[in-house]
């Protein structure tokens, strides 16, 4: 028989859910990496948790700042980013910003901060002729497939 023990939960904690069939433990590895970077010692664990059905979440678990004195520091957890919800994987800067408007409203981000220079939505590049073409890429250049070239539905 073994026992499971549970170690107390530093916080604040961001877990991030990823899809092992789809082979994303490494882009849910670089986000926490940049979410270390960014924040170092105000957060206090980063998990990441193996899953499967297309799944990538990032929950952020934490006390907020601004409980009066007196009151019960209560818990709140945010569901910060979900694919499936919002259509596809974050931008680092805006994990970060959305990270930050929950920890540390007062941090500056640098150029990835918002009021930064914004990035254009459509990527305009010059043809040949010197005419302007928008760049658009194809849905299932994103895709991954399995091995056997077919494609999980919970992974569209």
């Amino acid at each position: 028989m073994t026992s499971t023990q549970s170690a107390p939960v530093a916080l604040p904690r961001i877990a991030i859910t990823f899809c092992t069939q789809c082979r994303w433990m490494l882009r849910a590895a670089y986000f926490g990496q940049e979410l270390l970077s960014t924040f170092g010692n105000q957060i206090g664990e980063i998990a990441l948790i193996p899953a499967t059905g297309g799944l990538f979440t990032v929950d952020l678990t934490y006390v907020p700042a601004a409980v009066q004195e007196g009151e019960e520091a209560a818990l709140t957890k945010v569901l910060l980013w979900d694919r499936k919800a919002k259509g596809g994987f974050p931008e680092t800067k805006v994990l970060k910003q959305l990270v930050r408007d929950h920890i540390d409203p007062k941090k500056d981000l640098g150029h990835s901060d918002k009021h930064g220079k914004k990035k254009q939505e459509t990527d305009d590049v010059k043809s040949s002729d010197g005419q302007e073409k928008v760049a658009v890429e194809t849905a299932d250049a994103n895709v991954k497939r399995n091995p056997d070239g077919t494609i999980c539905e919970d992974c569209r």
